[in-house]
């Protein structure tokens, strides 16, 4: 997903367009490729939403690098908070 912002944008969009050829789905922060959190340009609690009511059945993972300085327990919990619409 990452890379889908990075070349074309409109990411959301892209994903539900596409979403028959899709079996894995990979989130990272753009423009740092680290955690989803809201500093950040891609709004990842929106997108999450967007995937949970889709229909997709398949995975999604986090390529996930904690900013340096930051409690990484604390980084990883907001990021699965994020993620966690069910």
């Amino acid at each position: 997903m990452y890379h889908v912002q990075i070349a074309d944008g409109d990411l959301t969009r892209n994903m539900l367009d596409n979403l028959d050829y899709i079996c894995h789905m990979h989130v990272a922060g753009v423009p740092t490729r680290g955690e989803i959190d809201d500093t950040q340009e891609v709004n990842w609690r929106f997108v999450a939403n967007a995937i949970a009511t889709s229909g997709y059945t398949g995975y999604v993972a986090h390529e996930w690098h904690p900013t340096p300085g930051r409690d990484m327990i604390k980084s990883l919990e907001e990021c699965f908070k994020i993620m966690d619409v069910c």
